[in-house]
């Protein structure tokens, strides 16, 4: 497809944009965009040709960016008393309650402790994965909060805590779930078109095959 001034032509199965900011420059400024939606694209010409970013690619770099600062903010609470004391000592009673409701812990030598920091030194870790390293890295520490999220709402429901008291891990733990789906469908979708792409490419060739 390519548009020259507001107007659109369609070319094969490529989609070409021709810059209407400079109609009088020759050759005229080109952007050629592959898969939809994308923020790839290749410039062949000027700049003023943008990257439009999908729906989906927005919902992700946001949840990716509130459930990382909300991880490190919790994983913190749980490793120091430098942002709350009381939030820390609440810590320390909760992870105690736990331990004594898990006795195997003790038998392999994991005390409340240690089970504390390790849960919140995962929190802080995959939250700065979450909110600061693009790609792969960001899935694989969504799907580690998210067993840490399980394995949270098991602790709460082994000691008998009311639902105000995991409320908020049962809402995180669905808004890991929903970004890791969207996450999922994006990865998906570019495999699912390059499949289509080439399956239309063969019919096309079966067809000029019969026709010879």
């Amino acid at each position: 497809m390519i548009i020259i001034n507001d107007k659109l032509e369609d070319r094969g199965d490529r989609r070409v944009a021709i810059c209407a900011d400079n109609p009088e420059a020759h050759p005229p400024s080109r952007c050629i965009f592959t898969g939809e939606p994308t923020l790839s694209f290749t410039s062949v010409g000027s700049a003023s040709c943008r990257k439009m970013a999908s729906p989906r690619t927005v919902t992700i770099v946001a949840l990716s960016f509130a459930l990382g600062l909300f991880f490190v903010f919790m994983g913190t609470i749980k490793l120091t008393p430098r942002l709350s004391k009381d939030a820390y000592s609440e810590m320390k009673r909760a992870y105690k309650s736990y331990a004594k409701a898990l006795p195997g812990l003790k038998k392999i030598g994991i005390s409340s402790v240690l089970l504390r920091k390790i849960i919140g030194s995962l929190e802080v870790g995959c939250g700065v994965v979450l909110t600061l390293v693009p790609g792969r890295p960001k899935d694989v520490a969504n799907f580690l909060l998210l067993l840490v999220m399980l394995a949270v709402l098991f602790f709460h429901q082994l000691v008998g805590d009311p639902l105000k008291r995991y409320a908020h891990a049962l809402v995180f733990g669905i808004l890991l779930t929903c970004r890791l789906l969207i996450a999922r469908q994006s990865d998906d979708r570019p495999e699912r078109e390059d499949s289509r792409e080439e399956q239309h490419i063969n019919d096309q060739e079966k067809n000029k095959v019969k026709q010879s």
